[in-house]
């Protein structure tokens, strides 16, 4: 057995090790299991409004190219502090939503290339950035949060400085 296959092995593994640990412990295991999956849909039934809210949101976004729009508008000024532009839907995109920025940075990785310095800050950024208002959003939204305080600042202050570090760090290093 190879290293690779080890991680074939590891799921089972945790599941054998919940089952003896539950019978060792003479737990119901089952009944368990339906009171987890009962809370689980309660959880999901009282996130999926926020969800269809922020898809909602989102397709009017990207729909209506006032994203486009936006980056014309800026493009001297980010071409004057040697921002590449093609980076920016996906700088914008990235704290909404993860499926629209990955769509991005695949477009982005298909015209300039993976090993190209544009595919490898967005790559950074896809990795290093978080969906900070779709996290906001829904899991403050679903709990009942209505005072978010420095959470949606803080969040986007990070995604912030992770842009302008992927393209520091790129540029320095490639």
């Amino acid at each position: 057995m190879n290293l690779a296959n080890l991680g074939n092995f590891f799921l089972p593994l945790v599941v054998l090790l919940i089952f003896l640990t539950a019978i060792y412990q003479k737990v119901n295991i089952y009944d368990e299991f339906v009171v987890g999956a009962k809370e689980g849909m309660k959880t999901a039934f009282s996130i999926f409004p926020y969800l269809i809210g922020m898809i909602f949101g989102i397709n009017i976004l990207l729909k209506s190219e006032l994203l486009t729009q936006i980056l014309s508008f800026f493009h001297p000024f980010f071409q004057a502090i040697h921002i590449p532009v093609e980076i920016l839907p996906m700088a914008l995109v990235r704290p909404i939503s993860g499926n629209a920025s990955f769509a991005v940075m695949i477009d982005i990785i298909k015209t300039y290339g993976v090993d190209s310095t544009l595919g490898r800050m967005v790559s950074v950024m896809q990795g290093a950035t978080d969906t900070t208002i779709y996290v906001i959003s829904l899991y403050f939204g679903s709990i009942g949060i209505q005072n978010i305080r420095y959470a949606l600042k803080a969040g986007l202050f990070a995604d912030l400085v992770t842009l302008f570090m992927s393209i520091l760090l790129i540029s320095i290093f490639f």
